[in-house]
C-alpha cells in the first residue's frame, strides 16, 4: 500500500517509544523491591478534581450528550473568557474562543487555517516535536532556529528577524515551553510579535502551561527538603488571585492578532477528557469554525460540561493548591539533580519539566549521549526520562527531559536511585 508523502515526513514520537520500552521493563520488575518510576511523560499525577468529576456523571445522567456547536458551549467559552478576566486581568471576549478536541486539535486548526504549502514557521530549538509536525501536516516546513541557555531556549525578536525569509509565515512559539518549562519574558514577545506583524506574518503561542507558573526563583535552600505538598512556607495563593508572576502573562494581553493555544490538560489536570481551546482574531473565527465543523464535529460534549466545573471556586481553590506542590517539587527536586552533575542549566519558571545536561554523568557511565543514558537509568535504576532526540538538533543529545509532574515521593526515590548509579 503506497503511503502517503506526507505521512512519511512525520517522524516517530520517539518519547512514546522510550515509553513502551519502560512500560515492558516496568511489567518485569512490578513486583520487586525497585519497581520502575516514571519520570518521563508530562501527564500531572493529579486527576479531575470532585466538582468536574461530578459535572461530568451529572451530563451522562441527563443525557447531555449530544453534539455541542463546532465552536464549543457558549456557557464554557463564556467560563474561560471569565478565566482570563480574572486571574490575567486580560479583556479575552467569548465570541473569539473556540473549544477544541485538546490542543492538539487546535493546533491543527490554526495551522490548516493559516499555512500554505511551502511556508515555513520558526520555532525555537529545544522544542516540543509535534508542534513542528502539526506545521508539516499542513504542507508547511518548521524551521528550528537554535536557542541557547543565556536565552532561556526561547527566541528573541533579534533571531527571529535574522531567520526570517521570503518564504516565513510566522513562528510557533510556547510559553512556558516543554521540554524546558521557561517562558519568554512578556517584553521579549512583544518585540517577536512586532517584528512578526512588520513582516505580514503570525505569531501563533502554545500556552497550555500558563496556569503552571511560578516565577523564576527557588525557594529557600533551607526548604531543600520539604514534605510533600511544601512547608509551611509555602502559601497557597487565593482563589481568584491574579498572578504577578513576571513570567505569568498571557500573551493575549499584547495584541488581538495574538493565536493562543490552550488546553484543558495540564493546569486543569484533564490531560484524557481531550479538550482545550485556542483564541483567535474573530475574523478568524468562522474560518476555524468551518473546519472545525468539517474535521471534528465538535469537541466531546460531557468533557465541555465537565469543564464548566473547573472555574468554580472550589475547583479553582484545588488547583492552586496542586501549582504550590508542583512548583514545591521544583524547588526539591532542580537543586539534588545539578548535585548529581544532571545540570539544569536553566531554572524553569512554569510546566513541570527539568531539561538537564547528563553529559558528564554519561561519560563517567562510559556511555555517550542522552539516548544511552536513558536506557541506561531505566535498566540498572528503574527510573524512565525522556532523551533529548525528539527535541531538535541543537544540542539536545546530551539532555534528557525529566518530568516533575510524579509525586514527592517518587521524586526523592527517584534522586537515591541515580545516586546509586553514580556512584
Amino acid at each position: 500500500m503506497r503511503v502517503s508523502a506526507r505521512a512519511e515526513r512525520i517522524e516517530p514520537f520517539y518519547v512514546m517509544e522510550v515509553a513502551k520500552a519502560a512500560s515492558k521493563l516496568a511489567r518485569e520488575v512490578a513486583n520487586t523491591d525497585r519497581p520502575m518510576i516514571f519520570l518521563n511523560i508530562g501527564e500531572p499525577d493529579f486527576t479531575a478534581p470532585p466538582l468536574v468529576q461530578e459535572a461530568a456523571m451529572r451530563a451522562v445522567r441527563s443525557g447531555a450528550t449530544h453534539y455541542t456547536h463546532a465552536v464549543g458551549l457558549d456557557a464554557l467559552r463564556e467560563r474561560i473568557s471569565g478565566w482570563y478576566a480574572q486571574r490575567f486581568g486580560v479583556d479575552v471576549p467569548a465570541r473569539r474562543i473556540v473549544v477544541t478536541a485538546g490542543a492538539s486539535a487546535a493546533l491543527q486548526l490554526a495551522c490548516l487555517a493559516l499555512i500554505e504549502a511551502g511556508d515555513e514557521m520558526l520555532l525555537p530549538d529545544p522544542s516540543y516535536p509535534c508542534n513542528r509536525h502539526f506545521v508539516s501536516a499542513a504542507e508547511g516546513k518548521a524551521i528550528l532556529v537554535p536557542t541557547t541557555a543565556a536565552e532561556r531556549f526561547q527566541l528573541s525578536a533579534e533571531k527571529v528577524e535574522a531567520a526570517w525569509t521570503d518564504r516565513t509565515r510566522g513562528v510557533l512559539l510556547a510559553s512556558p515551553s516543554n521540554p524546558t518549562g521557561t517562558s519568554i519574558a512578556p517584553d521579549e514577545l512583544r518585540r517577536i510579535h512586532e517584528v512578526v506583524t512588520r513582516r505580514g506574518g503570525i505569531t501563533l503561542i502554545d500556552e497550555i502551561y500558563l496556569g503552571l507558573s511560578y516565577g523564576a526563583a527557588l525557594g529557600r535552600p533551607e526548604q531543600a527538603g520539604a514534605p510533600p505538598g511544601g512547608s509551611e512556607d509555602t502559601p497557597v495563593p487565593s482563589v481568584g488571585a491574579r498572578d504577578h508572576d513576571a513570567f505569568g502573562q498571557t500573551a493575549l494581553a499584547i495584541d488581538d492578532n495574538v493565536i493562543s493555544i490552550n488546553s484543558f490538560s495540564k493546569y486543569f489536570n484533564m490531560t484524557g477528557w481531550r479538550l482545550g481551546w485556542m483564541v483567535v482574531p474573530e475574523a478568524l473565527v468562522p474560518v476555524i469554525e468551518r473546519l472545525a465543523q468539517n474535521l471534528f464535529i465538535c469537541a466531546s460534549t460531557v468533557s465541555q460540561y465537565a469543564a464548566l466545573a473547573c472555574f468554580e471556586p472550589e475547583s479553582i481553590a484545588e488547583y492552586e493548591r496542586r501549582r504550590a506542590e508542583f512548583k514545591a517539587r521544583r524547588d526539591w527536586f532542580i537543586p539534588q539533580l545539578n548535585a548529581l552533575g544532571l545540570t539544569v542549566p536553566v531554572v524553569p519558571d512554569g510546566a513541570f519539566y527539568a531539561w538537564a545536561d547528563c553529559s558528564s554523568l554519561a561519560r563517567k557511565l562510559g556511555i555517550e549521549g542522552s539516548w544511552d543514558f536513558a536506557f541506561e537509568a531505566m535498566k540498572r535504576a528503574h527510573v524512565a526520562v525522556t532523551p533529548g532526540r525528539d527535541f531538535g538538533t541543537a544540542e539536545t543529545a546530551k539532555f534528557v527531559r525529566f518530568s516533575t509532574a510524579s509525586s514527592m515521593a517518587h521524586l526523592q526515590e527517584a534522586i537515591e536511585r541515580l545516586k546509586a548509579l553514580a556512584a
